[in-house]
């Protein structure tokens, strides 16, 4: 049951990890749309028609940054989910070690009384055919 505990909690950490890579590749993407915004300065002179192209390929970037910055959030967001499934994987691995850790406590206890009963009939075994040699002699 440990190594399931810990094969979860591996697999969450897999998961966080490859959340955290989409958010840099995220984050990427909003500094190239960013600039991609920057670098699309609106001409100050020029036709009508190039005037609203210009205009228009700005708003298209601008929704673009936008989106971009949308799945930034939303990586974000997923990497919290898959941080709180670790979290929990985490907890329940640390559960079932704390258990096999008191089962194992508990063996070794039954063990020790075991012995020490084992013991103590030597002890009262040898005590008694001492006291019969005693008596026969």
């Amino acid at each position: 049951m440990l190594r399931a505990r810990k094969a979860q909690e591996d697999a969450a950490k897999g998961a966080v990890i490859q959340s955290r890579a989409q958010i840099r590749e995220a984050e990427a993407l909003v500094r190239r749309k960013q600039l991609d915004l920057v670098g699309a300065e609106a001409p100050t002179e020029g036709t009508a028609r190039a005037m609203v192209a210009s205009i228009v390929a700005r708003h298209s970037l601008a929704g673009a940054l936008m989106s971009a910055q949308k799945m930034v959030t939303e990586a974000e967001e997923l990497e919290r989910e898959r941080m709180a499934v670790l979290a929990d994987a985490a907890k329940r691995r640390r559960a079932v070690e704390m258990m096999a850790e008191r089962h194992a406590d508990m063996v070794r206890a039954n063990d020790l009384r075991k012995d020490q009963a084992n013991l103590d009939e030597l002890a009262m075994t040898s005590k008694a055919r001492n006291a019969a040699r005693g008596a026969a002699e």
